[in-house]
């Protein structure tokens, strides 16, 4: 999918283009946040941690869209992307589950960390395909889901990454395409917690729960409302 205002959101002159600027938006090794830490993951998750990626060859990203389960499969079907975690970040509390974070007093919000191939798909790519999986207006959740775990947030793991955020965030903002301004964060990834593994993959495991979930929760019809037929 490409967006119709793409050119407004990742266009525009040279001097907003990371590329022009000689910026790569992909994570580099020995960066802070190439070295962020996931302490005690649960023992049944298995995942490809950043450290893992980057010798690999690959990068990191993650972005924070309301309920996880919803923004893992916008990534999976996108060539160049590896794995996709659901899991916690930005938050002020160690090794967070579950039903900690749920009460909106750890900090965190639900997040994906996306590993992919820069070499196949770029980061703005996948800012891209966040913004139109997001309501970037609402500054209590996300759709039916309220509280600061569902807020929509960009953490990013570089100072390239951070850039890129900030100038896509600031094209959409002046695009006039939202009913609003945009309240979604960019915030340095400090450390990326998985989740528990029954909510890894939970759309591709539970399709029947998850579409009533989806449904009930009217995600597909404000993102109709917002993007119109660029809604994923």
């Amino acid at each position: 999918m490409v967006l119709a205002f793409s050119g407004v959101l990742f266009g525009g002159g040279a001097s907003e283009s990371p590329a022009a600027e000689g910026a790569s938006a992909e994570p580099q090794p020995g960066t802070a946040a190439a070295e962020a830490p996931v302490v005690n993951p649960p023992l049944d998750v298995e995942y490809l941690d950043e450290r893992s990626a980057l010798e690999q060859g690959y990068a990191a990203a993650t972005f924070a869209g309301g309920c996880f389960w919803c923004m893992e499969g916008p990534y999976d079907k996108l060539d160049g992307v590896v794995s996709t975690t659901s899991g916690y970040a930005g938050g002020h509390v160690v090794n967070p589950r579950y039903q900690e974070v749920g009460t909106g007093t750890t900090g965190h919000a639900q997040v994906v960390q996306v590993i992919y191939d820069p070499q196949v798909i770029s980061y703005e790519r996948l800012l891209e395909v966040f913004w139109v999986n997001v309501d970037p207006v609402d500054a209590g959740g996300q759709f039916c889901d309220r509280g600061s775990q569902y807020r929509s947030a960009i953490f990013y793991h570089t100072p390239q990454q951070r850039e890129a955020a900030m100038q896509s965030r600031r094209r959409l903002d002046r695009s006039g395409v939202l009913p609003g301004p945009i309240v979604t964060e960019i915030s340095e990834l400090e450390a990326f917690y998985p989740a528990e593994e029954y909510h890894q993959g939970y759309y591709r495991k539970n399709p029947v729960r998850y579409q009533f979930y989806r449904t009930g929760c009217r995600r597909d019809a404000r993102l109709t409302q917002l993007w119109g037929e660029q809604a994923e």
